[in-house]
């Protein structure tokens, strides 16, 4: 058996692709049985299924793929790389765990006569209904009531039915799981598929960087897949013998929502009321996948940096200035990373990359 999906805590197998969470109520995981061979990567495929022989649960005839991955990896200075994911079809990284996901799953759904649900703060709905849209299946996406306009408009493009719920993000999440007849629930937060698409991104940076790996990587986290799936990734990588560390993860984070930080430093958390950071994609004041990221980021020897407001909107002014027009989301990584130079916390002269999830033409800020 190449893989296995099973459960993160009590270890029982899903008993089907499209199931996400165990009957005990934790999240399923994937688990790969065999090892990463450069010799395997489909060299004249400059997307993301170059590495379609590390996804064996998705048949090749059954891909479905807007060309996303393999996206630029920039050396800016010094030691300084920026991995350009906000230039994905959809415009963000999401769109890894959607065609890894929708490519596994399109036939079953397909065959049972049904639809996919899916609940998402913006840049997961767009991707989810982007690809099923290529795969030409019938889609509704949960969305919270703050959606951003940007997100709200390209989710309806894309054909999705938006529904929009009042509440926190959980909300939005019980809503899109509530059971209906033919609804086939895909969440990118729970699904393991989705968060398994992810690791391509740890791939793609050793790869870019001729097989060496980078000191640091500072990812932005709000439910955690981009950082579980990173993680995974590259651990993937070091059990094959590819590479010999994992690099140190940095989950980055805003004051305002960060679980993680705060569980990571033994600090208590009170999410705020009402959310007003400009980073409007990191939303999970209380994420399912917590207990899992914390383990993951242990284990790795990772570290948690939070960032105020003041220091975003300087990062995302900065990157723009650069000519990297991102999401403030994103900028929440390049500012962690600035304060970590500030506090001597990292050095220039580490080889560190800086994940850019997301585009600056979904922001509704103003110049």
């Amino acid at each position: 058996m190449k893989y296995e999906i099973k459960c993160s805590k009590c270890s029982r197998m899903s008993p089907s692709m499209v199931d996400f969470e165990c009957s005990c109520g934790s999240p399923f995981e994937t688990h790969l049985h065999f090892g990463f061979e450069r010799k395997k990567i489909r060299k004249r495929n400059y997307s993301l299924w170059r590495y379609v022989n590390f996804f064996p649960y998705v048949k090749e005839k059954e891909i479905m793929s807007l060309g996303e991955g393999w996206t630029p990896l920039i050396k800016f200075s010094d030691g300084l790389y920026f991995k350009l994911d906000q230039l994905n079809p959809t415009g963000s990284f999401k769109d890894r765990g959607s065609t890894v996901l929708i490519s596994a799953l399109h036939k079953l759904v397909k065959k049972a006569g049904g639809y996919i649900s899916e609940d998402s703060s913006g840049n997961a709905g767009a991707s989810i209904a982007a690809y099923a849209a290529r795969a030409g299946l019938n889609a509704k996406v949960y969305v919270p009531e703050s959606v951003s306009g940007p997100k709200f408009n390209q989710i309806k493009f894309y054909g999705a039915q938006v529904v929009k719920v009042s509440g926190g993000r959980n909300k939005v999440a019980e809503e899109a799981q509530k059971p209906e007849k033919r609804k086939f629930y895909v969440g990118h937060i729970l699904h393991p598929l989705f968060r398994d698409g992810i690791r391509s991104l740890a791939y793609e940076i050793v790869e870019q960087l001729s097989w060496h790996v980078p000191e640091r990587i500072y990812l932005p986290v709000s439910a955690g897949t981009l950082f579980l799936g990173v993680i995974s990734g590259f651990k993937h990588l070091v059990e094959s013998n590819v590479i010999e560390t994992i690099p140190k993860i940095v989950a980055c984070q805003t004051k305002q929502v960060s679980p993680l930080y705060h569980r990571f430093k033994n600090l208590s958390y009170t999410p705020p009321e009402r959310i007003t950071s400009i980073a409007d994609a990191l939303v999970s004041v209380n994420p399912p996948l917590l207990n899992l990221m914390l383990k993951r980021l242990r284990e790795a020897n990772g570290d948690a940096v939070i960032v105020e407001e003041d220091e975003i909107f300087h990062a995302f002014m900065e990157l723009a200035g650069k000519g990297l027009f991102v999401e403030p989301s994103s900028a929440v990584a390049y500012a962690a990373y600035k304060k970590q130079l500030k506090n001597q916390e990292t050095s220039k002269d580490n080889k560190t990359v800086i994940i850019l999830t997301g585009t600056g033409l979904k922001t509704t800020l103003e110049p």
